[in-house]
């Protein structure tokens, strides 16, 4: 066998790669440099778009957590954390715990990602709820500051007015805000019951024992029945739809409920808009169609904050604790002696949601319900007839 001449070593090098093949292992395909290159690239490009991808997910997952925690406070509890719900839910597996019911109402699917996540998943989907919680309480504790003082200078017409922007005229320091804040068992007009809580004397403590004024229909209190007006005061009406419908809508309180489908209204404003974007209200958005007693707890602490002269949100503001003044009404609604108690409890409630949505009652539009009005009927006594017609053949 002759051996290998110069010409045959050349070739392995003049070709048009520039790849020395007598170096390459038998059986293996020859790449140039630019072609390992450009594979590189392109590898280093998909990882690069996986991770956006993935951090695009984790982005929409923290705003959706963000969005979804805005309800706690509104809808559920105002300071018990949502660790401690979920402890009291473990620790009471057989009788859940109404907190807890009431969470996983707001939010449906929470049970279900508790039991399915990680700790270290569910710790960070819970502290993205939580962040949801609190700003929701602080944009709701901001908006009314303003909100309030407009509406006490509109129908109260107080000398000096109350300023929108300022909190420390306000409080029992403010004639008519005090009038508002005075426990209902207490008559403000009186000297020494305005100078007894103005000096914070024993006799007139102020604490979450008392229902304010602000909270009765017409702030007045009938002593020989104090459940008669209470929770129906315009002033909370106005705040409860500021925050869970909008600012606009609480123009409107006045009538028995006028009809108006506040949720269905945002809807069909929000499919014709098509210049300005239309922002969906809170009911839309965490899909409230009636009032709640922990919804009506929530606006009750927060018209009383802004009443007062306390600037930051804090849980004692003097003798009065807020929380156990929201645990008051809750009781209020739902912890009640017996069926005539519960029944007046229902009426109230049947009347703020007219109140807030208006009259319409589709939700209730059951199955059952549906099953006796005249369409269903009518084709069932049509499907009898044929039967009918057809036994007789």
């Amino acid at each position: 066998m002759a051996s290998p001449g110069p010409s045959d070593y050349e070739s392995a090098f003049n070709d048009d790669t520039g790849v020395d093949r007598t170096a390459v292992p038998c059986g293996a395909m020859p790449t140039t440099a630019d072609a390992r290159a450009k594979r590189r690239i392109a590898a280093l490009e998909d990882e690069l778009e996986r991770m956006r991808h993935e951090r695009g997910t984790k982005q929409r997952l923290t705003t959706y957590f963000v969005a979804q925690g805005r309800a706690i406070r509104r809808l559920v509890v105002l300071y018990t954390s949502l660790e401690e719900l979920i402890a009291e839910n473990d620790r009471r597996y057989d009788q859940r715990p109404l907190g807890y019911i009431e969470l996983s109402r707001a939010l449906p699917w929470l049970h279900t990602n508790l039991g399915g996540l990680d700790h270290e998943e569910c710790e960070d989907m819970l502290r993205k709820l939580k962040k949801g919680a609190d700003a929701a309480r602080g944009d709701d504790t901001s908006c009314l500051k303003d909100l309030v003082a407009i509406w006490v200078n509109q129908h109260f017409h107080p000398s000096p007015l109350i300023r929108p922007d300022d909190k420390h005229l306000r409080g029992f320091g403010s004639d008519i805000c005090g009038k508002l804040l005075c426990p209902a068992e207490w008559d403000w007009d009186q000297n020494r019951v305005k100078a007894g809580i103005r000096d914070r004397t024993t006799a007139y403590i102020v604490s979450e024992n008392s229902w304010p004024l602000f909270l009765y229909e017409n702030y007045t209190m009938n002593r020989d029945n104090l459940e008669e007006g209470l929770f129906k005061s315009k002033l909370l009406v106005l705040a409860f739809k500021a925050i869970f419908t909008s600012p606009s809508s609480a123009k409107e309180v006045d009538g028995d409920g006028d009809g108006a489908d506040i949720i269905a209204n945002n809807m069909r404003a929000r499919r014709k808009s098509d210049q300005a974007k239309v922002k969906s209200c809170v009911a839309s958005i965490i899909n409230m169609k009636k009032v709640t007693p922990r919804s009506i707890a929530y606006i009750a602490c927060q018209v009383r904050f802004a009443l007062s002269n306390v600037s930051s949100w804090r849980t004692i503001d003097g003798d009065f604790d807020y929380e156990a003044f929201w645990n008051n009404v809750v009781d209020f609604f739902e912890n009640v002696p017996g069926p005539v108690t519960k029944r007046r409890v229902e009426k109230l409630l049947e009347w703020w949601t007219r109140k807030v949505f208006g009259t319409n009652h589709r939700e209730d539009l059951t199955p059952e319900v549906v099953s006796h009005m005249s369409v269903n009927t009518l084709a069932e006594q049509r499907k009898a007839l044929e039967d009918a017609a057809f036994d007789s053949d």
